[in-house]
């Protein structure tokens, strides 16, 4: 595996190459087909997103010292930013994710091209993410 740096470096190559913002939501939607299937019956209270526009379920666990996650949402533009930040930070150690600073969104101008509410949502799933990290290693 590639270290979280090279791994955000990469999304940020990627985001560069296309010409602009339609190109761009177009990739995240692909992104977030091709999120592997999550079983219906996770779809449950206590794994949804709170603060997100659409629904945004999201397990985590922790195998052989990482953390690794699956998630769903019934958005095509938000399982896709939720997709996103699976192939980032999915298989990571709690210590990286909650020391990571999530900048990488920022340098591809991600949350300034949501809508204001997704943009929120955006907030929630990093926020989220970055809390089971931060449990994880308050644990140990």
């Amino acid at each position: 595996m590639i270290t979280l740096e090279d791994k955000k470096r990469e999304i940020v190559e990627e985001f560069g190459m296309f010409e602009g913002w339609m190109d761009r939501y177009e990739y995240i939607i692909d992104l977030g087909k091709n999120l592997s299937g999550y079983p219906e019956d996770r779809k449950t209270e206590d794994r949804l997103i709170k603060g997100c526009q659409s629904r945004v379920w999201l397990d985590w666990e922790l195998r052989d010292g990482k953390l690794w996650f699956a998630a769903d949402s019934d958005a095509l533009i938000t399982k896709g930013i939720i997709a996103l930040l699976l192939d980032v930070y999915s298989g990571r150690t709690p210590e990286e994710i909650a020391a990571d600073d999530f900048a990488f969104l920022e340098e591809i101008g991600l949350r300034e091209n949501l809508s204001p509410t997704r943009a929120n949502g955006l907030v929630s799933m990093i926020g989220t993410l970055r809390r089971a990290a931060e449990e994880i290693v308050a644990g140990k």
